[in-house]
């Protein structure tokens, strides 16, 4: 947990309704789940982030793990909350090219506000390069830092099959990078070790 407090007492805080224990859960998790969202193409990521947390606050009781359990069952959410809206607006899903994010991140400094930018439309535009099933397990893996199992409980696929679909994501990504080497492509911002797992 960001606030250095044990995530047990944390957990047990916001068992409990405390606010502050809330604000930590929501605080740790939600760049992710918005990025999440986002990059998947929701017409209202920040609302359906919003959702997410409004199941997560009335489910929290009922909720037992450690915190990877905790991580994996809120992307479950709002994995959920994705499929909804999809089927809601009877489309299927696409990546957007929403820069809105990065206006909310402008820093002041014009080399790193270039730099973000330029970042983020890289990989709005691998991220499209993917098909759908391959982009949601490589976020899941590197963004939501879940493991292979975890995601293929999110999925309610085999480990195997996210495996499989995460070996092909990363090879599509490495054509779409035109690198032909046999190595590992890992985006710089998230650890190797997110995909070593």
């Amino acid at each position: 947990m960001a606030t250095g407090l044990p995530f047990d007492d944390v957990l047990a805080a916001a068992r409990a309704g405390a606010p502050w224990a809330m604000e930590v859960l929501y605080r740790d998790l939600s760049p992710a789940v918005t990025g999440y969202l986002r990059l998947h193409g929701a017409a209202e990521p920040d609302d359906l982030a919003s959702e997410t947390f409004i199941g997560v606050l009335t489910g929290l009781r009922g909720f037992s793990g450690d915190e990877a359990a905790l991580r994996a069952w809120v992307f479950t959410i709002a994995h959920r909350r994705l499929v909804d809206d999809w089927r809601r607006r009877g489309c299927r899903p696409q990546v957007t090219d929403d820069d809105t994010v990065l206006a909310e991140r402008a820093g002041g400094d014009a080399e790193d506000d270039a730099l973000t930018r330029i970042g983020a439309a890289d990989v709005h535009r691998l991220c499209g390069s993917l098909p759908a099933d391959q982009r949601t397990v490589l976020l899941l893996r590197v963004l939501a830092d879940l493991t292979v199992e975890q995601v293929a409980e999110v999925l309610g696929r085999s480990p195997g099959a996210v495996k499989a679909l995460q070996r092909r994501g990363l090879r599509t990504l490495r054509a779409a990078l035109g690198d032909g080497s046999p190595r590992r492509v890992v985006p710089r911002a998230y650890p190797s070790a997110a995909l070593a797992r």
